[in-house]
């Protein structure tokens, strides 16, 4: 397994370092519970780009840090290569933690927006994700699979906002052709 080391990614997070901001019209929700957020979540679409593209099986784990931020594992196969990338990083809640707008760092000390726009806050089974503008978006699910409402509401709310929902990619979360490993 390699880290996400790429040129490409170190790129992305540096041009996101000074973006800890949010899109027009995107509301981060109110009500967040950190400890419900927790745990593992599949990628179901996303809008693409360089730090994850060609990826399947994307899942995201968040756990707490000692020094009350949140640790967050990004995994995913890369297709072409046929292993695992991973990539280690830590958030941060901006305003206070009952509110869904974190900034997040994978490189160093620069950080972007990890904006929860909406979320299933009965059982905390979705998640709509928004970056520093529409050109970062992604829906997360506790299943690999979402239904067909949750996934209707999220392209609906989605163009609302101005994002380009015509150039979501729906992640393939299926047999991998990654090798087997202990982290799923």
């Amino acid at each position: 397994m390699k880290p996400f080391q790429s040129a490409s990614l170190v790129l992305a997070t540096t041009l996101l370092g000074a973006c800890v901001e949010l899109p027009e019209k995107v509301e981060p929700v109110q009500g967040f519970e950190p400890q419900r957020y927790l745990g593992t979540w599949y990628e179901a679409a996303r809008l693409d780009h360089s730090f994850e593209r060609g990826l399947s099986n994307v899942t995201a784990n968040y756990s707490l840090r000692d020094d009350g931020g949140i640790k967050v594992i990004n995994r995913g196969c890369d297709v072409e290569k046929a292993e695992w990338d991973e990539a280690e990083g830590k958030a941060y809640f901006v305003r206070g933690e009952d509110e869904g707008f974190l900034k997040v760092s994978f490189f160093g000390p620069f950080y972007g927006t990890y904006a929860v726009f909406d979320l299933d806050q009965q059982d905390y089974q979705y998640s709509f994700v928004s970056g520093p503008d529409t050109d970062y978006l992604w829906l997360l699910s506790r299943t690999p699979e979402v239904s067909d409402s949750v996934r209707a509401d999220f392209l609906q709310q989605a163009e609302a906002l101005g994002f380009a929902t015509d150039e979501l990619i729906w992640v393939e979360q299926g047999e991998s052709q990654c090798p087997p490993s202990d982290k799923g």
